[in-house]
């Protein structure tokens, strides 16, 4: 091999190296909270305790959603409750849509790639319909409920008309589902409040681990007692969920971020700075 032959090869197999660095190189991650719906003082949160707990005990409780950057990829975690733009007057409706809160951000809905939901319930999917070209990711449980011929009177199904009907790309999560396919976002199948009931797993850069609970559990004191609010659909999957949520964030120290407990806003950068 001649000189120039060899400067010719040394240079290929540089760019090759590069090229090869760049695609192993882990995505970008960041996690931003949104508010997705006023925070309120309930006076009695006896309901969230099949045992009789908690009574007279006043908790102030929050809504909130969650946007995850991976690399150029966008997810959605939760949508809250409708916003009062769109019509909402309950005294819990944000004062800001979340595409208001995304166009802070220089982001347009079109650039979500996923909509995932922890649940059912209408505090959780109160935007979605915001988001028509995502994907949206959903736990099969609650997805089969949805689709059923009478679903519950608990599921809203008007705000996911638009993939109940096709309209939309879905994809029911059975079990947990590796989001992105490193292991950087994880949906965790904690059934219990619901069939399909699952929460989130984000793995930050500086951060650390985080759990998002969904609806896990609504406040500190029902998490650290095992509650179980009487309107879950069951008991036990309720209970092995928190078992295994609770050993999950003691392996991983993970930050666990009770959604509903106003009393963990702090525990995440303000709007609109994002942890990373």
């Amino acid at each position: 091999m001649n000189r120039k032959e060899f400067t010719l090869l040394a240079a290929a197999l540089a760019g090759w190296i590069a090229a090869s660095a760049s695609a192993q190189a882990p995505a970008e991650i960041s996690l931003t909270r949104f508010d997705c719906g006023k925070t309120t003082t309930v006076s009695d949160v006896g309901r969230f305790s099949d045992v009789a707990a908690f009574k007279g005990l006043t908790i102030p409780l929050t809504f909130s959603c969650y946007l995850i950057k991976h690399g150029n990829d966008y997810l959605v975690w939760d949508t809250g409750n409708q916003a009062a733009a769109g019509g909402n007057t309950a005294p819990t409706a944000p004062k800001q849509s979340l595409l208001e809160q995304l166009s802070q951000l220089n982001l347009k809905p079109e650039q979500i790639t996923f909509i995932a939901v922890s649940h059912y319930h209408g505090d959780h999917i109160g935007q979605v319909a915001s988001f028509p070209q995502a994907t949206l990711l959903i736990g099969k449980g609650d997805w089969d409920v949805l689709t059923d011929a009478k679903p519950s009177p608990l599921a809203n199904t008007a705000n996911l008309a638009h993939w109940i009907s096709g309209g939309g790309k879905v994809e029911p999560v059975s079990g947990d589902k590796d989001v992105f396919g490193d292991g950087s976002v994880i949906m965790l199948n904690m059934p219990g409040h619901t069939p399909g009931h699952h929460s989130l797993l984000v793995k930050l850069k500086d951060t650390g681990n985080v759990l998002l609970t969904g609806d896990l559990a609504h406040f500190r004191e029902n998490y650290d007692s095992n509650g179980v609010p009487t309107f879950n659909t069951n008991r036990a999957d309720t209970l092995a969920s928190l078992d295994r949520f609770k050993q999950l964030a003691a392996n991983l120290k993970a930050t666990v971020i009770i959604q509903h407990d106003a009393r963990d806003i702090d525990k995440l950068p303000a709007f609109p700075v994002a942890a990373k």
